[in-house]
């Protein structure tokens, strides 16, 4: 079993998020999940555009999933998937979506995980996000993947 890894960052800015959206987008492969919890305004749909758009290199519209669930994107390396699960009022709701199989194949962004119930892949990496001062904070875990704890190191280079 692959040892859990913690960070904890304080994200002064937008930019400042960006850059981590950055570092995670260079790591990220399909079979990746990213679970995004926080309240609402903490900036889950800001770092999941930031990844999005690092990952497609180029200045991309990516709007909130809220009231669509899902929004997809590919990249190079296949599927990107965005999700906001705030609207399910079931976790049976995601076999319907098609997330679980997503979550095999693509690189995945959830929003509100919570709703997932059983549905929760082992090896996600989960970033809490919560406002503080003027800007957030980041909590990270995820298991295994050295190379993301070296870049979470200086996520503003």
């Amino acid at each position: 079993m692959c040892p859990e890894t913690r960070h904890q960052l304080y994200l002064p800015s937008e930019d400042a998020t960006d850059r981590l959206g950055g570092v995670l987008a260079e790591h990220l492969r399909p079979g990746d999940t990213i679970l995004l919890t926080g309240p609402i305004g903490a900036g889950k749909s800001h770092l999941s555009r930031a990844i999005i758009r690092a990952r497609l290199g180029r200045m991309e519209d990516v709007p909130s999933p809220t009231f669509t669930l899902v929004q997809t994107y590919e990249d190079a390396s296949g599927d990107i998937w965005h999700a906001d699960l705030y609207r399910l009022s079931h976790p049976d709701e995601v076999l319907e979506l098609g997330l679980e199989e997503a979550m095999a194949t693509a690189i995945c962004l959830i929003e509100w995980p919570d709703r997932l119930g059983s549905h929760l892949p082992p090896d996600a990496i989960v970033i809490a996000l919560s406002p503080q001062q003027e800007g957030r904070r980041a909590q990270i875990v995820f298991t295994g993947r050295p190379e993301l704890a070296k870049a979470l190191h200086d996520p503003a280079r």
